[in-house]
């Protein structure tokens, strides 16, 4: 934040979610802090005491799939040695009075998305990115028609100690459960009360005013402009079928979404020239996030519409996407709390920063 600019000091509501909502101060940025370390880039291609490592197979659990082969694999799929869900018990769900308790019952794989040891994802080939995600694809299918039973599937990518990364591998997980996280849950059921009331899907209105909206506020006593927005500040990269987009609530101060542009609910129903291009749009935008914050520790993670009919109706109102979320702060007790995220870089001077890198 420069000296001309002054400060933002605002909560901002999520359009999606309207319960959660940002703090956005930005005088807090200039506080003496404790940020998080960069994480440690092991850069190695391959080290011959890493389970996930070419070569290693016999250190892990056997391979479930491996694209494109099992003999000369890039992509290789097993199951998680500590898994926190898991089919080899069952059991009735439990009711103590007040106290219920589901079985923990369902899936936990690991997907070694790399054969190269130290791989960040912004390294990895458009082509190569596309086959993680259609391995994703792939095994999102074969698990939901696996057992009726799995509500949901999460796909996600931890990176660095502070995102919850054990293995310095490159490598994602997928988790498949008998119920809807609550997050997702939100997300579901506010879209669809909006679609109810506008007969507009919400992520689709949010990337066309992206897109297309502008405007400036004036302060009613002074004249001076409050706050202007300018068609496009809010996206971060553009493709032929993906948008990569800085939200206007952002819990994280890198925090980016990865939407298709046209509405697509579910993520196993993206076809493979949806994948290619969504791969273009997610290395273009992991570059430009190096380059500004190079080694930064981050999750992935992603939100499509959960399988269940409780949901069935929710196709024209939800839309499946990516959400990147950097770790570049440690929470504090105010946000644990409160559970009101604190951003103290404007989304608006995060995105700028974003658009400028040079490609």
């Amino acid at each position: 934040m420069s000296e001309d600019t002054p400060p933002i000091r605002e909560i901002r509501i999520n359009p999606v979610v309207p319960s959660e909502s940002v703090l956005v101060a930005t005088a807090r940025g200039m506080r003496p802090r404790k940020a998080e370390e960069p994480a440690p880039r092991d850069t190695r291609k391959h080290v011959e005491t890493c389970p996930f490592c070419f070569g290693n197979e016999d250190k892990t659990p056997p391979t479930i799939a491996a694209y494109p082969d099992a003999d000369d694999w890039q992509i290789r799929i097993v199951e998680n040695l500590y898994p926190v869900l898991g089919d080899d018990r069952h059991q009735a769900g439990l009711v103590l009075g007040l106290q219920q308790a589901i079985d923990g019952y369902g899936r936990h794989e690991v997907i070694i998305d790399h054969r190269q040891h130290g791989i960040a994802v912004h390294e990895m080939s458009e082509a190569h990115l596309a086959n993680v995600f259609r391995a994703y694809r792939q095994r999102m299918d074969e698990l939901y028609r696996s057992d009726p039973r799995l509500k949901y599937i999460l796909a996600f990518k931890n990176f660095g100690p502070a995102a919850g990364a054990s293995i310095a591998h490159t490598h994602s997980q997928i988790i498949a459960m008998p119920v809807v996280p609550e997050n997702v849950y939100n997300e579901v059921h506010f879209s669809r009360t909006y679609f109810q009331k506008h007969h507009l899907c919400i992520f689709c209105s949010l990337i066309d005013e992206a897109l297309t909206f502008e405007a400036t506020i004036y302060d009613r006593q002074s004249g001076k402009i409050r706050r202007k927005i300018n068609v496009g500040q809010y996206v971060i990269e553009r493709g032929e079928r993906f948008i990569a987009i800085k939200p206007f609530a952002s819990r994280f101060e890198w925090e980016m979404h990865i939407l298709p542009l046209q509405h697509q609910a579910t993520f196993p129903l993206a076809d493979d020239d949806d994948l290619q291009d969504f791969a273009r749009v997610l290395k273009r935008a992991m570059t430009r996030l190096d380059s500004v914050i190079g080694g930064a520790q981050y999750n992935y993670f992603l939100h499509s519409l959960p399988h269940s009919d409780e949901f069935a109706d929710c196709t024209p109102s939800y839309h499946w996407h990516l959400e990147i979320c950097p770790r570049t702060s440690i929470p504090t007790g105010f946000e644990l709390g409160s559970g009101l995220a604190v951003n103290t870089i404007s989304p608006e001077a995060a995105a700028e920063l974003l658009r400028a890198v040079k490609l």
